[in-house]
């Protein structure tokens, strides 16, 4: 733990020194016997406890004898030389849009507010499987439509870092618990972001994997909306790509999911990178309005990658953002209105959708065949012309929001740098290079602004270079400034 660390917790509530402990770190001293499951499990209990009012990250938690009786099973199977995984008696919280056996998946909505599915999501059954014990679950916006994490269910998440303002979403919930140390690692999901911007404003690093990677569902439909994925949430890369090398891997149930062997990512992340080039996209030459100083911590974290040994330089694809963001509104409208038309389609039902679910799906409703067929040709050029970019650079670099935590009784902010948002989602823009690639795109810590809320910047990568990204991460982490790794304070009730 560094010192800024250590000031921070001195600061407020006093955790247990096993909730601070990374991921592997967790996994390697559990399985070393220097600490049981059910000391690990007590532990994450009463910090939970003590901090989840603050920040209402952790949702539908379970029974504690419930919990503490399945560490016990995990502490008897160690002792018998048996490990289920890597996860082996750490406690997790899903994602609440990602089914749970046993436990409600609400999606965030007063429709499902009682919903307890009878079979695990593919990513849920897989860190099962890899020995996690399931505490709850971590809290989302309402079908997870927005990147601010409110819904009429469970309420709003705030933001570690300042609890009068948004923790970011959909995976708003994993985010400020992982910050908060209520959570080792998460899973969380990303069409729009989701797995990006709530890691930039929770200081903590988010992996959208390349399309395929982490099978998604088991969904009805497993051809056509290719627009979400799920991936991995942590505070340090490592854990990163340990997470994904659980998730990830091929299901014969999601035919576009990726072949390639997960266990490439369970293994070392060291890499020279002399020679690698990143281009900096910044705003897109003006395109993208930025409240003041985001550009400019992004830029100072860039230096970052020269100090590791990187070139970075300024450079745009060959491509109208205006085109990609009119191919996003079409796309987005359809796959939404296909999940969620059967809810409008049903007057009673109508009444519980919040207004931006009824708007994503009258859009839908009003598309065409061909309006559909002209936006996945809009999506290929724009893959082929950040392809050509990408034949020169190793990574795109561009921040991860577009402003920093706004008020969290806000539904979502109307302005940025003074110029009007025409939806509910248009504050997010910058994400939707990386959405429609379907390339591999992670959100790095960048650094704190002067009021102390955290920013986040992207790196794009090449197809199914998700090992590569890792890496740059990796090395990127190592040569990032101290001021980077400050710790929220852990509040008390």
């Amino acid at each position: 733990m560094s010192d800024n660390q250590r000031a921070e917790i001195a600061s407020g509530h006093q955790p247990s020194e096993i909730v601070i402990w990374n991921a592997l770190e967790l996994s390697r001293h559990i399985h070393d016997r220097a600490v049981s499951c059910h000391e690990v499990m007590a532990a994450y209990l009463d910090h939970i406890e003590a901090c989840n009012p603050s920040v209402n990250a952790i949702i539908s938690l379970r029974d504690r004898a419930a919990l503490f009786g399945d560490a016990d099973r995990c502490d008897d199977e160690l002792g018998r030389g048996m490990s289920r995984g890597w996860l082996h008696g750490v406690p997790q919280a899903i994602k609440d849009l990602s089914a749970t056996a046993g436990l409600k998946t609400t999606l965030g909505s007063p429709i499902f507010a009682e919903q307890v599915p009878e079979h695990d999501s593919i990513v849920a059954s897989r860190m099962k499987r890899d020995g996690a014990i399931v505490i709850g679950k971590t809290n989302v916006p309402e079908f997870g439509l927005g990147s601010h994490t409110y819904n009429p269910v469970f309420g709003i998440t705030r933001n570690p870092y300042d609890t009068r303002l948004s923790a970011g979403g959909s995976s708003g919930g994993a985010a400020a618990a992982l910050a908060m140390r209520m959570l080792p690692v998460a899973d969380g999901s990303d069409m729009m972001g989701s797995l990006r911007n709530p890691a930039a404003w929770n200081n903590v690093y988010g992996l959208r994997p390349s399309f395929g990677r982490v099978p998604f569902g088991v969904a009805p439909e497993v051809f056509g909306h290719q627009l979400a994925t799920e991936g991995p949430m942590a505070r340090t890369v490592g854990d990163l790509a340990r997470l994904l090398a659980t998730q990830a891997g091929p299901d014969p149930r999601v035919p576009l999911s990726n072949n390639q062997d997960p266990a490439i990512f369970a293994s070392g992340l060291e890499r020279d990178m002399k020679g690698i080039r990143i281009a900096w996209m910044g705003d897109w030459h003006g395109y993208l309005p930025m409240e003041n100083s985001v550009l400019s911590l992004c830029e100072q974290a860039l230096e970052s990658f020269r100090t590791i040994g990187c070139d970075v330089e300024e450079a745009l694809p060959a491509f109208d953002p205006s085109e990609l963001w009119q191919c996003w509104l079409d796309l987005r409208h359809w796959g939404v209105a296909g999940l969620l038309a059967p809810l409008y389609e049903d007057p009673e039902k109508r009444k519980l959708l919040k207004p931006e679910a009824r708007w994503e799906i009258e859009g839908g409703l009003r598309l065409s065949a061909l309006d559909i067929h002209r936006a996945n040709t809009t999506r290929s050029a724009w893959y082929a012309a950040l392809g050509t970019l990408l034949q020169e650079y190793d990574a795109v670099a561009l921040p991860s929001a577009q402003l920093f935590p706004f008020a969290a009784e806000e539904c979502w902010p109307r302005e940025i740098a003074g110029r009007r948002m025409d939806s509910y989602h248009r504050w997010m823009e910058v994400v939707i290079p990386g959405s429609l690639s379907g390339n591999p795109v992670i959100s790095l810590p960048a650094g704190f602004n002067h009021t102390g809320l955290p920013m986040g910047i992207q790196l794009i990568g090449r197809h199914q270079a998700d090992l590569e990204i890792l890496q740059i991460a990796h090395a990127y982490e190592q040569a990032a400034p101290e001021s980077t790794r400050r710790t929220p304070r852990f509040s008390g009730n």
